[in-house]
C-alpha cells in the first residue's frame, strides 16, 4: 500500500484500527513504565508523589502553548503544502522554540511567584522544562501521521519511553534524590526529538534550512488563534490544581491527582491517539478530497466514542473502591469517591474532542476559540468560588462541569452542521444500555460481583461490534 495520504480514501475503514494498534503498544509500553514508576513514587511519598504531579501540570502548561495549537494549525498545513515539507517544519519548529523559551522564562516566575520551597522550585524547573520540550519533537511525529505512518512513531516513542522510565525507576530503586529521579522526563523528551527527526529527513529526502524571519512571523500570525484555544483549554483543565495546592496542600494535590491519573489518562487515549493522530489527519485529507466521505467517517467515530466511552465509566464508576486501593494504597480514600464523579469526564471528553477536531478540518476555529474561552471564564468562577470552601469537592466540580458546559456547545455545533451524533443509533445504544442495567440489577447478589459487571457491558460491546463491522463494509467509493 501507498503511503501517500490521499490514498487512504480508498479504504473503507482507512485503517483506523490498524493505525491504532501501533500507538496503542507503544502507549502501553509508555504507560505501564509510568504506571509503575508513579505508583513507586506515590507508595514511598504522598508528598513526594503531590510535588511530581504539580511540577507535571506546570510542564503541561508551557507544552501546550508551545505544541498544542501550532500541531493543529500544522496538520493542515502539511497536508496542502506537498512539495513544501521542509519549509514548513522548520516554519513550525523555529516558532515553537520561541514560545518554548518564553514559556520557561514564565515558569520561573511562577514558581516564584508561588513562593515554593527551593527543593519543589528546581524540580518543576526539571520536569517542566522535558515536559515542554516535547513540543519541539511532535512537529516531526505530525510529519509521519501525515504519511500514514504512525507505525514508525510507535517504535520511536516506546524507544524513549524505555530509556526516560527506565532511568527514572532506577533512580528510585536506588534511593536518589528526587531532583536527581526528576531527570527522567528530559532523556524520554531528549531521545524522541532525535529519533524523530532523524527518521523523518531519512524517509523523506529532505534538508531543513533555517526560515527567514518574516516567514516565521507569517505562520505564528496563522497560528495564534490555535495558540491562544490551547492556552485556554491547559488553563482550565489545569486551574483547579494549582487552587487545590493553595487551600489543601500536596495532600490534597496526591488525592485528586490519583484519581485523575485514571480518568484523565483513558481520555488521552481518546484524545491524543485516536483523534489527533490518526482521526485528526485523515479528517483534513478528507475535507480536501471528498466531504461526503467525511461526513460518513465523523458520524460513525461519534458512535463508537460514544459506545466505548459507557462502559469505561460504568466500569470505574463500580471498581472505584477496589481500584484505587489497589493501585496506590489504603491512603487514598478521597479518591475513591472523587473518581465515581470524574468518570462522567471521560464521555464529555470523547465527544467533545471529536466535535473540536472536526471544527478544526472545516476551519471553524475562531469559534472553537469562543467556546473555550467560554469555558475557561467558567472553570475560574468554579475555582474562586468552590474550591476554597471545599478543596477536594470543588476541584472535582470544577473540572466536570466545565468540561460539559464545553461539550454541550461543541457538539451542539456538530450536530447542526453535521449531523455529527446519529439519532437512531442513539436510540438503540440507550436500549443497550437499558438492557444491560436490566441484566447487572437482576444479577448483583446472586453472581460474582465481576461477573454482573460484565452482564452490564455486554449489550453496549455488542452494540459497537455491529456498528463496527457496518462500517467495515459499507466502502467507500474509489477516488480517481
Amino acid at each position: 500500500m501507498t503511503d501517500h495520504p490521499l490514498s487512504l480514501t480508498n479504504q473503507s475503514s482507512h485503517r483506523i484500527l490498524h493505525k491504532l494498534a501501533y500507538l496503542l503498544s507503544a502507549r502501553w509500553v509508555r504507560e505501564g513504565l509510568q504506571s509503575i514508576f508513579l505508583i513507586y513514587l506515590a507508595r514511598h511519598s504522598s508528598s513526594t508523589y503531590g510535588e511530581f504531579m504539580l511540577a507535571l501540570s506546570v510542564g503541561q502548561v508551557i507544552l501546550f502553548v508551545a505544541e498544542f495549537g501550532l500541531d493543529q494549525h500544522l496538520v493542515p498545513e502539511l497536508a496542502r503544502g506537498k512539495g513544501k515539507e521542509a519549509d514548513v517544519l522548520m516554519q513550525f519548529s523555529m516558532l515553537k522554540g520561541i514560545l518554548l523559551i518564553l514559556g520557561i522564562i514564565g515558569m520561573i516566575g511562577f514558581v516564584h511567584w508561588q513562593n515554593y520551597a527551593p527543593s519543589l522550585r528546581v524540580l518543576v524547573l526539571i520536569i517542566g522544562t522535558g515536559v515542554g520540550l516535547e513540543a519541539l519533537g511532535s512537529s516531526f511525529f505530525v510529519a509521519c501521521q501525515i504519511r500514514g505512518r504512525q507505525d514508525t512513531e510507535a517504535k520511536l516513542r516506546a524507544v524513549g519511553a524505555g530509556c526516560g522510565f527506565g532511568y527514572g525507576i532506577t533512580s528510585l530503586l536506588l534511593g536518589a534524590a528526587p531532583v536527581v529521579t526528576a531527570f527522567y522526563k528530559l532523556i524520554e523528551t531528549v531521545v524522541n526529538l532525535a529519533g524523530s527527526m532523524l527518521v523523518v529527513l531519512k524517509q523523506s529526502h529532505i534538508t531543513l534550512r533555517l526560515p527567514e524571519f518574516r516567514q516565521i512571523y507569517a505562520t505564528g500570525k496563522g497560528s495564534f488563534v490555535f495558540t491562544l484555544m490551547a492556552v485556554a483549554t491547559i488553563l482550565y483543565n489545569n486551574m483547579n490544581l494549582f487552587f487545590l495546592q493553595r487551600y489543601a496542600g500536596a495532600e490534597g494535590v496526591a488525592q485528586y491527582s490519583a484519581t485523575w491519573q485514571i480518568v484523565d489518562g483513558i481520555s488521552c487515549l481518546a484524545s491524543n491517539l485516536l483523534l489527533r493522530n490518526i482521526l485528526f489527519p485523515l479528517f483534513v485529507n478528507l475535507w480536501e478530497t471528498d466531504r461526503n466521505e467525511l461526513s460518513r467517517v465523523a458520524r460513525n467515530s461519534a458512535r463508537w466514542l460514544i459506545a466505548a466511552a459507557i462502559p469505561i465509566m460504568f466500569v470505574l464508576f463500580i471498581e472505584s473502591d477496589r481500584l484505587i486501593p489497589l493501585i496506590y494504597g489504603s491512603g487514598y480514600g478521597d479518591a475513591v469517591w472523587m473518581q465515581k464523579y470524574l468518570v462522567l469526564t471521560i464521555g464529555f471528553s470523547f465527544i467533545h474532542n471529536l466535535a473540536a477536531y472536526l471544527m478544526l478540518t472545516a476551519r471553524r476555529e475562531r469559534i472553537l476559540l469562543g467556546f473555550y474561552s467560554a469555558g475557561l471564564v467558567f472553570n475560574l468562577l468554579l475555582c474562586v468560588f468552590a474550591i476554597p470552601a471545599s478543596p477536594l469537592m470543588g476541584t472535582t466540580l470544577a473540572i466536570l462541569l466545565t468540561k460539559g458546559l464545553v461539550a454541550v456547545m461543541t457538539v451542539s455545533f456538530g450536530q447542526w452542521s453535521l449531523r455529527l451524533v446519529p439519532g437512531r443509533s442513539m436510540i438503540h445504544l440507550g436500549i443497550g444500555v437499558a438492557a444491560g442495567g436490566l441484566f447487572y440489577m437482576l444479577t448483583t447478589g446472586y453472581v460474582y460481583r465481576e461477573l454482573a459487571e460484565i452482564l452490564a457491558i455486554i449489550p453496549t460491546l455488542v452494540l459497537a461490534w455491529r456498528w463496527w463491522r457496518e462500517f467495515s463494509r459499507n466502502r467507500a467509493v474509489p477516488q480517481p
